[in-house]
């Protein structure tokens, strides 16, 4: 039986065992360090043949459990929903989470960690840092860069070549038409700075 670990039992991590179900794991089991009826990490780390994904929406935190799981020896797996449409070109590192009925587009780079949430659209040479979120219907136009750690909210839309710090919220529904520095918040149409972010690692 082919088994499989996610960690985080809320309901990102729901998501992620139907995705793991069509990916073909037959045995799909949560750890959560909460106080829950779940198994913590610790009560699992001696089970190094189990491969691991991360079911945790928060980017810092899934950044933190990712390096704690790679230095404590398991395999970080990425998990691809059968409906995604990915370029032989694109390439995708550990433990990214494609759901369904995302697109990736040619020579894409999406790095550690990432999630790739429903029906967003990564278009030609975009790059992904690590431990980004991309929210439902986002779509990036070709050749956007967006940094880690940043959270595109659902709905948003980035046009062609822009570049996108770390750390940056875009509020759902934004138009993306200049560069995004570092640790900025900004929503609205065209999206615009409101505040900056709290430093949240990377």
């Amino acid at each position: 039986m082919k088994s499989i670990y996610i960690y985080g039992a809320n309901g990102h991590g729901l998501v992620l065992r139907d995705i793991a179900i069509t990916c073909g794991y037959e045995d799909v089991m949560f750890v959560d360090d909460g106080d829950n009826e779940y198994p913590s990490f610790k009560d699992i780390k001696g089970e190094k043949n189990i491969p691991m994904a991360f079911g945790v929406g928060s980017n810092a935190t899934r950044a933190k459990l990712f390096e704690k799981v790679k230095q404590n020896g398991f395999e970080i797996v990425t998990l691809i929903h059968s409906s995604a449409i990915i370029s032989p070109s694109a390439k995708i590192g550990a433990g990214v989470v494609v759901m369904p009925n995302v697109v990736i587009n040619a020579k894409a780079v999406i790095g550690e960690g990432v999630i790739l949430n429903t029906s967003c659209v990564i278009e030609h040479e975009c790059i992904i840092e690590d431990f980004a979120h991309i929210s439902p219907n986002v779509a990036l136009a070709g050749a956007v860069k967006v940094g880690r750690y940043t959270h595109i909210g659902i709905g948003s839309n980035v046009i062609q070549g822009i570049i996108i710090g770390k750390n940056v919220i875009v509020g759902g529904g934004s138009m993306v038409i200049r560069n995004i520095q570092d640790n900025q918040k900004v929503v609205g149409v065209p999206a615009r700075l409101i505040s900056s972010t709290s430093y949240r690692g990377g």
